[in-house]
């Protein structure tokens, strides 16, 4: 048995259009969530990379910066205290790096936020199917 749509083409009635139209529907739901989670995958891909460029670009000008400092007051204090200021440096350069690993510790014990948003659609749709 088959049913006449406004376009005069056939098609099965009952249970089976019924699926045919339930799988269609599914596969458009499937189809949709995984183009947003490709669409935040790319941008935490992007996200990360600047952040390396930047983070890398700013560490290296402050490393050289620092260094550079470092020497000139060692050297502009070579007659009186050139002791003191290297082990002042050396004392500040490490404590400066600890602090960094504890703060690195603590950012990369923090969750990502991605596929956060693929997560709250796909329970919006769990939400809707439930009885």
């Amino acid at each position: 048995m088959t049913e006449q749509n406004e376009a005069g083409e056939g098609r099965p009635a009952g249970l089976l259009a019924s699926l045919h139209i339930f799988a269609a529907t599914t596969v458009a739901i499937a189809q949709t969530r995984l183009e947003l989670l490709a669409n935040e995958v790319e941008e935490e891909k992007l996200r990360v990379g600047q952040l390396v460029v930047f983070g890398s670009i700013a560490l290296f000008c402050f490393a050289i910066g620092v260094v550079f400092f470092a020497v000139f007051l060692t050297v502009l204090l070579w007659e009186s205290h050139r002791l003191l200021v290297l082990g002042g440096f050396s004392a500040l350069f490490f404590g400066v790096g600890i602090v960094a690993i504890q703060l690195f510790r603590g950012h990369a014990s923090t969750g990502s936020k991605l596929f956060s948003a693929s997560l709250a659609e796909l329970g919006k749709d769990r939400q809707q199917l439930l009885p």
